[in-house]
Order: structure tokens, then C-alpha cells, then sequence
């Protein structure tokens, strides 16, 4: 279904979008390592947000797959694949695949729990002893991107579900004493307008990164923005022919940071400063600890280092750490001065 929607309609190639660094970097480090936790992207209206999250997943390389399964299960990583393809390795089948482009399923703003994590068909498995599952969109995002526009007007019991499928990387749905559970590894993706109100503190820590986006002031920079569009949207084949070896490049890298990441190091005393960091900052909990680590090995990856650098760290950890500093609800986000000026005063 994927394949189809992306070959009737031309995605506006994400080496054409102009400007958005922070938002564009986010994208690509979490893709490179998805346990980063996704990124929340808040900021004004008509910025990009939507066109460049749809660019980054028209962008990677296509994912292989198990025939028939409505999971997009891996052939052969546990942690990826459901529980009937582990049964079927176990019993010496043979399993059959075949590619797709990477899923970007958009969660809409109306959706219940039965659309997001799925449904059991009781009536059946209670008079036929079979277990019915109607895969929601935690399924069909599974190893792809789940994007939710205006996340900050979403009801906190959906964003609930979806952060701790996100950590977990599993989906469990419960219906009168029936139970599936299917794996729902994906890189979630918010954006939302700060106007509309944030989401609570409780929920934002959850989230990975978080990247601001402004809108461009520079006058040239605008009319750059501008006329690319116009000439996608005159003629989109063109577009994205002109940009095809760069959309290549990029595609490479980002397949040869992921290979790479397993083997990047991080020096401890390193490490230990980014810790200090957090503490001086009061920053609640390790997810921030943990996340600048992750996002500064992908960071090293991505530009094919085996070493994380203070550089790197630098690069990252306002992304990491920004929307981890509020204490009270009515507080607005850091926009990263506090967490620049302790960063040089450690890492100096």
C-alpha cells in the first residue's frame, strides 16, 4: 500500500529543503538509530514540518520483509519479528520475502485506541477458538515512521500508548481476557505549533529530541524556499531528477552510519561529562543522559568517525536536553542558552 501511495505521489526530495538544520539533523539521527526516541518538532505554521518528515521517509532505503505477515516482520532479528514468524523459524519453515519502501503512517488527530493499537474480533475467538487481529497503526508503523501533526492537541491517553510502544518496542492489546502482542519498533515523530499549547513535561521527557523551528527571516533564504517549491510543484519528476544523486549520496551515508554505529566509541570521561552536565542542569532522570550518548555516537557515524568528539556533543546536546529543564507546566522551553553556556563551561 506504501509503494503505490509513494509512486502516485511525488514527495518533495528532502536534499532540496532549504534551511531547517536542527529539525533536519534530529530526523536523520534518529533514523540512523531509532532508540534515540524520536523527535518532538514544535514551531510556527508553514515552516516545513510536514514536507521534510515525509521527505526523510521517501528518502531510505527500502526495508525486506516477511511475506504475508501483517507486521512487517524481520526475517531474522528476534526483536523484530512477531511471534507466528519466530514459530515458523522454530519449525524449520521456510520464509519467504519480499521489499517495501520504509511505512510513514500518519496518526490522525481523531484517532481511538481500537485505530492505533488494533482490535480483537471477540464474537470469533469466542465461538470459533480463533484469535482475529485487526492490526492498528502501531503494526503497520512497525521498523517505518508513525508521525503525529499536532501532538500537542492529542488526548495524553493516545500519547501515553504511543511513547511506551515506542520505548518498549512492542504493542500488547487486551480484549476479555484475550491478549496479542506484536512487535512496534518505529521512529515517532511530532510536530505541533507552541501556540496551540505543549504537551505536559511528563510526556515531552519521553521524546527523544526536541527541535525548534523558526520561521526564516533572511529575505534571499526565503525567496530560495519559495521558488523550489514552485518548481516542485510545477514540475515534481523534474525536481526530483535534479536531485536524484544527492538523494543518493545522502541515502548511502545514512545506510553506512547505521552499519557503522555498533562500533563507535564513546571515551568514558566523556561520558562523565555529560552526565555533570545533566546534573548541573537538574535535569530529571538519565533519559537525558542517555540520549545525548546515543545521539552523539550517531552523530560520529553519520560522518563516518569512530570516535565521538566534543564537537559532536556540542551538536546534539541542546537537542537532547532542551525540553528536559521545565519544572512547571506554565514554564515555556528553554530555547538552549542555559544548556550552551553550562555545555562551555564543562566541555572547555
Amino acid at each position: 500500500m506504501n509503494t503505490i501511495k509513494n509512486t502516485t505521489r511525488p514527495v518533495f526530495p528532502f536534499t532540496a529543503i532549504v534551511g531547517q538544520q536542527e529539525m533536519k539533523l534530529a530526523l536523520i539521527l534518529n533514523v540512523i538509530d531509532p532508540k534515540i526516541g524520536g523527535v518532538m518538532i514544535m514551531g510556527d505554521r508553514g515552516t516545513g514540518k510536514s514536507t521534510t518528515i515525509r521527505a526523510i521517509a521517501d528518502l531510505l532505503p527500502e526495508i525486506e520483509v516477511v511475506l504475508d505477515d501483517m507486521f512487517n516482520s524481520h526475517f531474522s532479528d528476534y526483536d523484530l519479528m512477531s511471534d507466528l514468524v519466530k514459530q515458523q523459524i522454530q519449525e524449520g519453515k521456510k520464509i519467504p520475502t519480499y521489499f517495501i519502501k520504509v511505512p510513514m503512517i500518519d496518526l490522525p488527530l481523531g484517532s481511538t485506541e481500537d485505530r492505533l493499537c488494533g482490535t480483537i474480533d471477540i464474537e470469533k475467538a469466542l465461538n470459533e477458538g480463533i484469535k482475529t487481529f485487526e492490526p492498528g497503526l502501531l503494526a503497520k508503523a512497525h521498523r517505518g515512521i508513525l508521525y503525529v501533526d499536532e501532538v500537542n492537541l492529542l488526548d495524553d491517553h493516545l500519547v501515553d500508548i504511543l511513547l511506551d510502544s515506542a520505548s518498549s518496542g512492542w504493542n500488547i492489546v487486551e480484549r476479555e481476557g484475550i491478549s496479542i502482542r506484536h512487535p512496534s519498533r518505529f521512529v515517532l515523530v511530532g510536530s505541533g505549533n507552541p501556540e496551540e499549547g505543549e504537551l505536559r513535561p511528563q510526556l515531552l521527557d519521553r521524546f527523544g529530541m526536541h527541535a525548534e523551528i523558526r520561521t526564516v527571516k533572511d529575505p534571499s533564504l526565503r525567496v530560495q524556499i519559495v521558488e523550489q517549491r514552485a518548481k516542485f510543484d510545477q514540475d515534481p519528476n523534474a525536481c526530483i531528477k535534479e536531485f536524484q544523486d544527492s538523494q543518493n549520496k545522502l541515502k548511502n551515508i545514512i545506510i553506512l552510519a547505521q552499519n557503522k554505529l555498533p562500533s563507535i566509541n564513546i571515551d568514558y570521561d566523556l561520558k562523565v561529562k555529560i552526565s555533570q552536565i545533566c546534573g548541573t542542569l537538574n535535569v530529571d532522570g538519565l533519559r537525558g543522559d542517555i540520549v545525548t550518548n546515543r545521539a552523539a555516537k550517531a552523530l560520529a557515524a553519520y560522518q563516518n568517525r569512530d570516535e565521538v568528539t566534543i564537537k559532536d556533543i556540542k551538536s546534539v546536546i541542546t537537542l537532547c536536553l532542551r525540553h528536559r529543564l521545565r519544572r512547571d507546566p506554565l514554564d515555556t522551553i528553554d530555547s538552549g542558552t542555559k544548556i550552551t553556556q553550562i555545555v562551555n563551561d564543562i566541555l572547555n
